[in-house]
């Protein structure tokens, strides 16, 4: 990367800088907020040519994530709109509650939290079917010129383009994503498919079920729109499974016309064959409690658990990635959203802190977010390593146990516990 001073804009007279962000999700929302509100223009381009309404189930979240909420001018009682639990349980296998803990938490939605943001950004600002072609640096700019032939020129383009980020691709294609040797089984079913008695074990509480060297989870979220009271909720579950890339992982992947497909699978291309041997798995193994919401689930789904961590986040003069485009963790944290926002806040912060010079702005923002994404990355694999026991030595399993005792999972999921940089 070059060692240029690069000058900030907005310490040219007459001139409101530019920032060019790729991605219009959360990542890309909050850093537009935030640096609208720090004196910049801000346009979001994003790839998908509709609104990205309704992904994901729930999101747990954590006071980071409302303190820049507020910083980015979201009402934070409207933020805090969820369904809240009173704590944690842990069923054993014949049903019965083998560990509690209090441990209050809202847990929102995906399409409420991006609903506030969106509606925070003028119509103006956001443009969708705008998929990123290759980036432009000089000294003074960064161009941005998309598929359709347009081009966009800033004075700072931030990649918040997700995992497969393209920004990353075109400065970095060597950093990609990692199997990590296991899968999440994830689904939804309404709560009134279940039965009073699982609705009562369940209900308000962040559940967990553990088979040897599997994690099962759940809890409960908002129903069809945004529905919070109790019987219009969903029931949201991730069932942590092992499954080695070559064999297990190949299996689950290959789709109904005998396909297989490269770590992901439509939810209606897995064959049915692969679901009536999950609801059976659920059945000898879950707590009668998970058993019957995996059974009730009219489709559930695949996700391969991915590690992706970036060595930069200033990748080049001008251009910098956030959120999932530097780092995945896998889920066990339950950082994703928090961890997109605080980066934006650092970006802005770090510009705020350093008028007219962009370099020291960025350098900055790298040296303490690039410290905190590999905190989290290195967390969540400890969190994760026991579905791992395939590929760990006998002292590295002997290790991992550790974190799969009910006390220890109720206390370190979804959580910032352990999380140092």
């Amino acid at each position: 990367m070059s060692t240029t001073r690069s000058s900030t804009p907005e310490s040219r007279p007459g001139h409101k800088p530019r920032a060019i962000i790729v991605g219009g999700s959360m990542a890309g929302l909050f850093a537009a907020l935030l640096l609208r509100r720090a004196g910049w223009q801000a346009d979001v381009f994003e790839r998908v040519g509709a609104e990205l309404s309704g992904r994901g189930a729930g999101i747990v979240t954590h006071s980071e994530l409302f303190d820049v909420l507020k910083r980015a001018g979201i009402d934070s009682q409207a933020a805090q709109v969820g369904v809240s639990v009173s704590g944690r349980r842990v069923f054993g296998r014949d049903g019965s509650i083998v560990g509690e803990l209090p441990f209050r938490q809202i847990l929102t939605s995906w399409g409420h939290l991006y609903g506030l943001l969106r509606a925070g950004l003028p119509d103006a600002c956001y443009h969708q079917g705008r998929n990123l072609d290759r980036i432009e640096e000089t000294d003074t700019s960064v161009t941005a010129h998309f598929s359709d032939g347009t081009s966009e020129e800033g004075d700072l383009l931030i990649g918040a383009d997700g995992i497969f980020s393209t920004v990353r691709s075109r400065f970095a294609p060597d950093v990609q994503p990692s199997y990590v040797g296991y899968i999440a089984w994830r689904g939804l079913v309404d709560e009134s498919e279940l039965s009073p008695d699982t609705q009562d074990a369940l209900g308000d509480h962040f559940a967990f079920s553990l088979p040897h060297g599997e994690q099962m989870l759940g809890y409960p979220v908002a129903g069809l729109d945004e529905a919070m009271e109790r019987g219009r909720r969903r029931f949201n579950f991730v069932w942590y499974r092992p499954a080695e890339a070559g064999g297990v992982l190949r299996d689950l992947l290959t789709d109904v016309d005998g396909v297989s497909q490269p770590l992901s699978i439509p939810p209606n291309r897995i064959r049915p064959e692969v679901t009536a041997a999950l609801r059976r798995d659920a059945r000898n193994l879950l707590s009668p409690q998970f058993a019957e919401v995996v059974d009730r689930t009219a489709q559930p789904f695949i996700q391969a658990i991915q590690d992706l961590e970036s060595p930069r986040m200033v990748l080049g003069r001008r251009s910098v990635i956030i959120g999932d485009a530097a780092f995945v963790a896998r889920p066990h944290v339950g950082m994703g959203v928090t961890k997109a926002a605080g980066d934006a806040d650092a970006l802005v912060r770090a510009i705020i802190d350093h008028p007219g010079d962009l370099s020291s702005a960025l350098a900055a923002f790298e040296a303490k977010r690039l410290a905190f994404g590999s905190a989290v990355i290195r967390r969540a694999r400890q969190l994760g390593a026991y579905m791992q026991a395939q590929i760990l030595d006998a002292e590295e399993r002997a290790m991992a146990e550790r974190h799969r005792r009910p006390e220890a999972v109720m206390a370190e999921t979804a959580c910032a516990t352990g999380i140092m940089a």
